[in-house]
């Protein structure tokens, strides 16, 4: 088992990374998103969405959907998206510790890279947040770094059995797949010329 993390990644690290080219930007959805599209009904809610690429995905296949960011900066760039593409969706400046504090409630959420920048204590609260934002029998779809990317250059690695832990109450986890996160094609040199390994994840929270 991996050693706990005491402190998730700084806010500055995210506003210099979106002030730059963010290695995730890729300027359209994760392919593990469009792939599992099928698997989604009803509204949508992305969580830590950034400039809204997986967001407006789901708006183009007809979902109702809200996506939030705790920075200001890409929530911006998600509006003018969806103004410049003719899609409907609600982008918000919202911190996903807080999805506690949220009366809203969605069939489905999707995390792209967020899960895994968390601390032991944020995760457990994260989650806390997720099992009150998701209704019951809505399905959760995740994708993180995994355990098998060689180095230490991006966020915290996550092996199995720690999704599991973290969704071990009140969930039931279908599937954990091997998957990739598309990058940047410069940045592939950040994790030897690859794609970095991630964690595809569908639950649904319990009924």
């Amino acid at each position: 088992m991996p050693e706990p993390q005491k402190a998730s990644l700084p806010r500055e690290r995210f506003e210099n990374a979106y002030a730059g080219r963010a290695p995730w930007n890729i300027g359209k959805p994760q392919p593990v998103f469009r792939a599992a599209a099928n698997k989604v009904t009803g509204s949508v809610l992305d969580v830590g969405c950034g400039t809204g690429e997986n967001a407006l995905f789901f708006a183009s296949k007809s979902h109702a959907v809200t996506g939030i960011d705790f920075l200001e900066g890409p929530i911006t760039e998600a509006k003018a998206k969806a103004v410049e593409r003719g899609l409907s969706g609600t982008f918000l400046v919202k911190d996903a510790l807080k999805l506690q504090e949220w009366t809203e409630r969605f069939d489905n959420v999707i995390d792209s890279g967020l899960f895994h920048v968390f601390s032991d204590a944020d995760r457990a609260r994260y989650v806390r947040g997720l099992e009150t934002v998701l209704k019951p029998g809505g399905r959760l779809l995740l994708l993180c770094f995994c355990d098998q990317v060689p180095g230490e250059v991006g966020p915290r690695r996550v092996n199995k059995e720690e999704l599991r832990e973290a969704f071990r109450g009140g969930w039931e986890i279908e599937t954990i797949e091997l998957a990739r996160f598309e990058i940047r094609p410069e940045t592939k040199a950040l994790f030897m010329g690859e794609e970095p390994k991630a964690w595809f994840m569908m639950a649904r929270r319990a009924g």
